[in-house]
């Protein structure tokens, strides 16, 4: 049984792949956030257009049943590693559980080994510090942001290759601006290029000219659960898909004018179902679902002159197959020594689906399991199969009508749980600090914990600040492993109303204490004009912080605890604090 199931597969199709050019292909891979399988007009949905991602389609292969994760951090490190998140340790989306094991190699490393230029822009969502950020995991460059979650999408502030810089404009217009400046740049030499946008994932915001579109258009498609629709929600993600398209027209553009377009894999998909109720082929379930609609999402895979225009892909696959498939396609070989859970599924796109594993594709969130061969969907949860062919709506529970093939999918569940060490109890991997290769740590919000009333900003923590600090009792701490003894510059990012200016803060480290001042104001309003539709209660809107250096601290290789406090509160709170960063300067 287990060698029929996907997670401990190791099977190579071999297929002659003959480029129309003989140099080896460059690959750009773009990654939606929360976009459905319905979410385009190729599927069908007259809501909107979008021209642009069909093409790949139409020009390319399509994927009729391709798989992901529930949730954003865990189909990104699949993608990454050719295997399922829960053994790269990926237990959430924050907190640290997000943070991909450093024994796993990536596409990106697999890529560089064979000297190719690599590169992400957009949103990583696998480690936020180094070696878990991009830097660290093959790629060469990096624009963009490590959290799950970004709280302003005009005007943002985002990381370049470790600097914090404010941009001018879209969020998903500024990523690919960046993205073309990258292929321009690396026209003459082969590259993996990894977009991963992060919309139209919340917060509601899009430029007028997408929103003009939609803001009193009909929505004459609706979701399975039309009650439960909301319908301005609807209307801005359809907004924020049809900007997806244009800014994928843009890249499409820019290679066919560099005579790129021919030898460059493009690659189309997305991270999980779609964040709200909407129309999406019928299927149940959306974001956070291990059912088919949860999972199930848009794949298109474009190289002209080489995979054949129109081509269908009936058989299942999934994100973990993208490591395999690529290696086969660019004639390359993975670096990692781990087993792959992946395929190569590159014969599927020449037709050769012949001798193909009888595969089982498992979902996984949390506590929540599925498991898909080709015909079936066993959920865990609640007891349930489902015929997909007969019933892909998922509307009649035939597990009392098929007994053996529920035991069948159950005992493939079981097997894959002894597999993947189905504990979700894991530790949390602690924060490294200090490398030389690259110096700054960031400390956010989301990764610290606290005692007292100090709080942050918002329940999701990905996109939060501290908040509330008021008291000398409350204590802000980051669990850190210092890779490297020396000495750290330490500084604070903050916003502190002038009549609150003058608290006294200090930060420990074992016997280590670094004391400073609140000295200067720096009061910046949040940043909610351009919301479209108001965000949910545990969602923040954030502000521009000042940084203040705060001094050095001696810092010894170990894991321990950075606690955050403040013995003397001069107004009515210390300050809100987006977090703290250290930067390695002695050794």
């Amino acid at each position: 049984m287990l060698q029929r199931i996907l997670f401990l597969s190791l099977f190579f199709f071999s297929v002659s792949v003959v480029s129309a050019d003989s140099s080896p292909p460059n690959v750009l891979v773009i990654l939606a956030d929360d976009q459905g399988w319905g979410d385009l007009s190729f599927q069908g949905n007259t809501n909107l257009k979008t021209p642009n991602i069909d093409s790949l389609a139409q020009q390319g292969a399509s994927f009729d049943r391709f798989f992901v994760c529930p949730y954003c951090a865990p189909t990104r490190a699949e993608f990454l590693t050719g295997r399922y998140a829960l053994r790269s340790n990926i237990l959430g989306v924050t907190e640290g559980k997000e943070r991909m094991s450093l024994e796993e190699k990536t596409v990106a490393d697999m890529f560089r080994a064979a000297g190719y230029s690599t590169a992400a822009f957009g949103k990583w969502h696998n480690g936020s510090q180094y070696p878990y950020h991009p830097i660290g995991r093959g790629f060469q460059e990096f624009f963009g942001f490590t959290s799950g979650h970004w709280g302003n999408y005009f005007d943002p502030v985002l990381e370049d290759n470790g600097k914090m810089v404010k941009e001018k404009g879209y969020i998903t217009d500024i990523l690919t601006d960046k993205t073309l400046q990258y292929i321009e740049k690396n026209k003459d030499k082969p590259f993996f290029c990894y977009l991963a946008l992060c919309t139209p994932h919340s917060p509601w915001q899009v430029p007028d000219e997408y929103w003009n579109r939609f803001a009193d258009a009909p929505i004459e498609m609706r979701g399975r659960d039309g009650e439960k629709e909301d319908l301005p929600r609807t209307r801005c993600a359809l907004a924020m898909c049809e900007n997806i398209d244009g800014n994928v027209g843009r890249l499409l553009k820019k290679l066919e004018e560099l005579n790129l377009d021919k030898n460059t894999i493009v690659i189309y998909f997305s991270d999980n179902g779609p964040n709200t109720e909407r129309w999406n082929g019928e299927m149940k379930g959306r974001k956070g679902t291990v059912d088919e609609g949860g999972v199930r999402v848009p794949f298109f895979m474009r190289w002209n002159g080489t995979i054949p225009a129109g081509t269908t892909v009936s058989p299942i696959a999934g994100g973990i197959d993208l490591l395999p498939t690529l290696a086969a396609l660019a004639k390359i070989k993975p670096v990692g020594t781990l087993p792959l859970d992946g395929i190569d599924v590159s014969p599927m796109l020449f037709g050769k689906n012949e001798n193909l594993p009888d595969r089982m594709i498992v979902s996984q969130i949390q506590k929540r399991l599925s498991i898909r061969s080709q015909q079936y969907r066993y959920v865990e949860q609640n007891n349930q199969l489902f015929d997909m062919i007969a019933d892909p709506g998922q509307h009649e529970n035939i597990a009392d009508k098929k007994p053996e093939v529920r035991n069948r999918l159950v005992q493939a569940l079981e097997d894959w749980k002894k597999s993947t060490h189905f504990d979700l109890e894991r530790d949390i991997f602690p924060i490294p600090v200090g490398y030389s290769e690259f110096p700054w740590t960031p400390l956010p919000a989301r990764d610290a914990t606290f005692a007292g009333e100090v709080n942050r900003s918002g329940r999701a923590p990905n996109s939060s600040y501290i908040t509330n600090w008021a008291s000398s009792e409350d204590k802000i701490a980051w669990r850190i492993d210092v890779h490297t003894d020396g000495e750290y510059v330490v500084r604070i990012h903050y916003t502190c109303p002038a009549d609150d200016v003058g608290s006294t803060i200090e930060l420990h480290c074992g016997d280590e204490i670094l004391k400073a001042k609140i000295a200067g104001p720096f009061d910046s309003p949040l940043l909610d004009q351009s919301d479209r539709i108001l965000r949910s209660s545990g969602e923040s809107f954030v502000k521009d912080f000042k940084e203040m250096p705060l001094g050095k601290i001696s810092l010894k290789k170990g894991i321990g605890s950075l606690e955050l406090s403040a013995p003397l509160v001069s107004g009515k709170q210390v300050a809100d604090v987006w977090g703290i960063s250290l930067t390695l300067v002695e050794r």
